[in-house]
């Protein structure tokens, strides 16, 4: 029987206890979350709050400090951002946050990345938002340039948007550090998906079939095994739904060939939700 995995997002940092316990109720979010038996642990890479969540004026932390913050607090989930967006960090940079994160959790770092698309955050913050077309261009040459220093290759490298002398990379990630990319692009994204990403992550809807053959025939056109990308999903988990429900939405989610479900999971600071998903679902997925 195919497994699915299930992960959770944590998009809203906005508790009961404020910012005074903001440190310990993640840590209890992660660590419940870790024992229940989720695989992976997602944080946005966001400044400011989005407008799905709430206001931007809502707290929100920043990402990777976040994530080594619940690696200290775990043992067995991933962690990731879902994800990225490349005009945040250099990709030097970026890779080196990476290696640095996946040997200090004993190899459970994944990068998730995207094009980016919060103009509002990053106006607000002074980062520079190119044209779309840009941004897919920075986006593969950081695929490119991360794939160089997670594999510790020590070189050059000599693109459109960056050079970098030297790709030196001390230490390298333990293991081969996947990348994820996030969005369902026909041309562009699901393309660099085929060509660079161990995993996808795709949004829940009625195309969700038609993506996948599309990523297929991204896969042929390169050469590449489709089986070799593990599909993701975004999902919700809703406690006002049965366990049964929620089963039996996750297993038409895994019928179609996902293999990991990722989402946030309502009035997750109770800790009360990630043990019935644990105790009830997991167990049939």
């Amino acid at each position: 029987m195919t497994l699915m995995r299930l992960g959770i997002q944590i998009p809203s940092f906005t508790f009961p206890g404020g910012k005074a316990t903001l440190g310990q109720d993640l840590a209890a979010i992660a660590r419940t979350a870790d024992d229940a038996g989720f695989s992976a642990i997602a944080v946005m890479d966001h400044f400011f709050q989005i407008g799905p969540v709430g206001p931007p004026e809502m707290e929100m932390l920043e990402a990777y400090t976040t994530l080594g913050f619940l690696a200290g607090h775990t043992s067995r989930a991933q962690l990731l951002t879902l994800v990225t967006g490349v005009i945040y960090r250099e990709p030097g940079l970026l890779a080196k946050t990476l290696s640095t994160l996946d040997v200090l959790s004993g190899g459970r770092a994944v990068l998730g990345i995207g094009a980016a698309w919060n103009e509002q955050e990053a106006r607000g913050l002074g980062f520079r938002f190119p044209p779309v077309a840009e941004r897919f261009e920075r986006l593969e040459e950081t695929l490119q340039i991360c794939r160089l220093m997670f594999d510790g290759q020590d070189t050059s490298y000599d693109g459109k948007h960056f050079t970098l002398e030297r790709t030196l990379n001390v230490p390298s990630p333990i293991s081969a550090l996947p990348i994820m990319i996030g969005g369902g692009g026909e041309k562009k994204t699901l393309r660099l998906v085929a060509q660079y990403a161990q995993l996808c992550n795709l949004f829940p809807g009625p195309d969700l079939a038609h993506k996948l053959e599309v990523l297929r025939g991204h896969c042929e056109a390169v050469g590449r095994p489709y089986d070799d990308i593990e599909k993701t999903v975004y999902y919700t988990f809703d406690t006002a739904k049965s366990s049964a429900e929620t089963v039996d939405e996750l297993g038409a989610l895994k019928d179609l060939g996902f293999g990991l479900a990722l989402g946030g999971v309502r009035d997750v600071h109770t800790l009360a939700p990630l043990e019935t998903i644990g105790a009830e679902v997991l167990p049939q997925l």
